[in-house]
């Protein structure tokens, strides 16, 4: 997950750099196809927790029939995909309202992305072969290498250097999945070698297994909808955000493209812990999940703390990497003066993500994805969309009250899930029959 948000913080360097139109379109129309990958993804992806189950079991043969079945949906993925891209892609981005130069850049971007997704989702279901019996490391190296490729392929394409054609937003959409091929082209060959073949059975199971893949979906979709359901929030966020004015956008855009430093690894981390809660659930070791938890709660706050350090003592500097004075003009040090003061309302949500991520993400591999998605559901409309909409467009809110209203969101969300997994209803729960 570092190396994802290496891939898309250089992007978004690379893009602010080339036009303010750029910048201001790629993060809205980005959010958007990671909502929808997100959650598409996350199904897929989400056979990771029964693999961790089956492991921990002792039910190797029940591996390569999950993994088919994730690789079924990947294919399904692709065609809904394909129809999002050329028959949603126009009205969606009409309806968002942005100004016509902003909307033709965020329709380039979000489109390429949604024809190449397909790819993203593949990379969920591979991956999920690996992290559910904790071999992480495959994974690693191959998003280590899509990174080594996506960066220098953006900047050729984005500014037409090195004998490549200059596209702007689109050769950032297309290095993005260049990269995202390259990851399976890494991924796929291990998991198909032979030693796997053999030991899983993977051919014998290649083959419908209606059973998993309606379990599959019975706590998938509720664990993708969480997650989707939270990227909404913040997809709903900076749509809403843009209609403050140009100042309020560029800012928030370079504070949540920052917060992706803590966002990502974060990530990271949830999906170990998911699989690492699923395998001991299997194994019928609950302690073992809750040593997981926290230690990953004390390997991220240390991470965490060092990066609201940066926040809080050097805004200037973080956020002046994603702007040039003479492109903005007179709106630079406006930019500035709003992000810095964003930037500290930002370290406090990204300390309590720790505990909301670590603590979702037992839930998540024990199987509770229905209460996950109840409390995101309930707080995303209590505390973002009712109080965003009706304080900006009819109560005059500021852009500080707005960023206020995520702190409040992501705190809902960390007390309701720590009840929840104080409760303890979690340790008799699995997936797996």
């Amino acid at each position: 997950m570092a190396a994802t948000t290496v891939m898309e913080f250089t992007d978004r360097i690379f893009l602010s750099h080339y036009s303010v139109d750029a910048f201001s379109a790629v993060v809205p129309a980005g959010v958007t196809a990671f909502l929808i990958l997100c959650f598409l993804g996350g199904i897929s992806g989400y056979i990771s927790v029964f693999i961790a189950q089956y492991h921990g079991a002792g039910r190797p043969e029940k591996i390569g029939a999950t993994l088919w079945q994730g690789i079924f949906f990947t294919v399904f993925s692709g065609v809904i995909l394909l129809l999002i891209a050329y028959f949603v892609t126009a009205p969606l981005f009409k309806l968002i309202g942005h100004s016509p130069e902003i909307r033709v850049l965020e329709e380039q971007y979000f489109k390429i992305l949604c024809l190449g997704g397909v790819l993203h989702v593949a990379i969920q279901t591979l991956s999920g072969f690996f992290t559910g019996r904790g071999k992480t490391r495959p994974v690693m190296i191959a998003n280590i290498v899509g990174m080594l490729v996506n960066i220098p392929l953006n900047y050729a394409l984005i500014n037409g250097v090195w004998g490549m054609p200059e596209l702007g937003i689109r050769g950032a959409a297309i290095a993005t999945v260049v990269a995202w091929g390259v990851i399976v082209l890494c991924l796929a060959p291990q998991v198909f070698s032979k030693s796997f073949r053999v030991d899983y059975k993977l051919f014998e199971n290649m083959k419908l297994d209606l059973e998993i893949l309606k379990r599959l979906f019975r706590f998938g979709v509720p664990g993708a909808l969480q997650f989707s359901i939270d990227i909404f929030a913040f997809a709903f966020f900076i749509l809403i955000v843009g209609r403050m004015g140009t100042v309020p956008l560029a800012a928030s855009n370079i504070a949540i493209s920052i917060s992706s430093l803590a966002f990502m690894p974060a990530l990271g981390f949830s999906f170990g812990i998911s699989s690492m809660t699923g395998k001991a659930l299997g194994s019928g070791r609950p302690e073992d999940a809750r040593a997981a938890a926290w230690s990953g709660i004390h390997l991220l706050m240390v991470y965490t703390l060092s990066l609201n350090a940066l926040f809080i003592l050097c805004p200037e500097f973080i956020i002046a990497i994603f702007i040039n004075a003479d492109e903005m003009g007179s709106h630079y040090e406006d930019i500035l003066q709003m992000g810095s003061g964003i930037l500290k309302l930002v370290a406090l949500y990204i300390l309590l993500d720790v505990f909301y991520m670590i603590f979702a993400a037992v839930l998540k591999g024990a199987g509770d994805t229905r209460f996950l998605l109840m409390v995101i559901a309930g707080a995303t409309l209590c505390c973002m969309l009712v109080p965003l909409y009706v304080g900006i467009n009819y109560l005059g809110m500021t852009i500080y009250m707005a960023w206020g209203c995520v702190v409040f969101f992501i705190a809902t969300l960390c007390l309701l899930i720590s009840l929840r997994y104080r409760g303890g209803k979690w340790e008799r729960m699995q997936v797996i029959e």
